[in-house]
Order: C-alpha cells, then structure tokens, then sequence
C-alpha cells in the first residue's frame, strides 16, 4: 500500500490542514518527535523514506477523515517471474488504465506466458484493496510494470572445448489499484 500524495495534498487544503497537524496523528511507536514531521514531509513530496505502513495511512484517513481507499494505492509484486522484461512488459501494457474487471478479463483469455503472473499480482492487490472495504468496480489499474531480475547463468558447450553463455531472464511484475477519482 502507498500513499497517494496528490490526493492527501488536495484533502489537506480543502480542509485546512498543515504538515504539522498530520504529523500529530501519525505520531506512533518508531517514529517520534521530529521525524514524524519529517516523514510526513516526505510523504506529501512523494518519497517513500521512511516506508509509509499500514498503520500511518489509517491514522492519516482517519485526520483528513476519509477512507483508506481514497488516498492509497494498492500494489502487489510478483518477484522472480521466468520469463524476459521485454515480454512481460508486453502483457503489463496491455492493463494499464483499465477497470479491475476488464483486466482481469484480459488476462484471463490472454495466450502469453507472462498472463498468469501478472494476473496473480492483480488480484492480490485487489484483495488488498477489499480488505479497507473498496468496491472492486471502483479500481482501476493505475500502475503496471515489469521491472528487470536476476540473470539465470547457463552455457552451452561447443566445438573445441568452448562454451557459449545462455543468460536465463526473470523479472519482477508490479501491479497497483487504486480507487477511481
């Protein structure tokens, strides 16, 4: 879960709220005196230093008093999905900026490889969502993407006792939800 800082700006000005009233809500075991403020700031620029957690997105709906699911964004990763960036990143593009239900349709029926992980990461970040009582007809996707992994180093040995590398790809998908505004 991530905080959607536009939206907690926005929600901030229309009630007239400062960083420093915030903080005082956020304020909990960890994260004390002046680094409250700090993390607060950070958190309205768009940092995610130091890691925004469940607890301070609650404290922080409840201060600007809304639900969770209007100023956050769910998100779900897949790590270490066997196949290559460039053809995940393929299906990735393919869900970007629709409704839930949609890409979950499109993943369904999809024919390529990188479909079933993508969809895994999907629906985990919808559970997410449900669980602060977000309308699943009400997410869109709003981040998709497919990140680089770790080579799987193999050779194939040739003529002459030469071997020729075989670089095996993985890659990391995310997928984020966030209610529509």
């Amino acid at each position: 879960m991530k905080l959607r800082y536009e939206q907690v700006k926005k929600r901030m000005s229309e009630q007239g709220l400062n960083a420093e009233q915030l903080a005082d809500a956020v304020e909990r075991e960890g994260l004390k005196g002046s680094k409250v403020l700090s993390a607060v700031r950070n958190w309205l620029r768009g940092n995610d230093h130091p890691r925004c957690q469940r607890v301070d997105v609650e404290a922080i709906a409840s201060a600007l008093g809304c639900e969770v699911g209007a100023i956050a964004r769910f998100s779900s990763m897949v790590r270490h999905h066997r196949g290559s960036p460039r053809k995940a990143r393929l299906v990735a593009d393919m869900i970007r900026g629709k409704s839930f239900r949609d890409a979950d349709e499109i993943l369904a029926f999809s024919t390529k490889r990188a479909a079933v992980n993508v969809r895994k990461a999907l629906n985990a970040a919808m559970r997410d969502a449900e669980t602060f009582g977000v309308d699943e007809s009400d997410l869109i996707v709003s981040e998709s993407r497919v990140d680089e992994g770790p080579h799987i180093k193999r050779f194939r040995p040739k003529d002459r006792g030469r071997a020729h590398p075989i670089l095996k790809r993985t890659s990391h998908i995310t997928v984020g939800v966030e209610e529509r505004s």
